[in-house]
């Protein structure tokens, strides 16, 4: 598997990762909880790290091809 079937992936579990905070917001609507759960955050935090990295991935590397036109 390449950088770009890398970064796919990583897209797909991303979305995973957004589906169980959103699963986590409304288990605490639910309950009636105040505020925003801190699992919620934590997940948050995670799926925007993997879309970093997944953007990181589909940057052309340094030093190749694509760098030197």
């Amino acid at each position: 598997m390449g950088r770009a079937g890398r970064s796919t992936r990583l897209d797909a579990i991303a979305e995973e990762v957004a589906d169980l905070a959103i699963d986590e917001l409304r288990a605490a609507l639910a309950t009636k909880g105040a505020g925003r759960p801190a699992s919620e955050k934590r997940l948050s935090q995670v799926r925007r790290s993997i879309d970093k990295a997944a953007h990181l991935l589909r940057r052309p590397l340094a030093g190749s091809e694509a760098d030197e036109d």
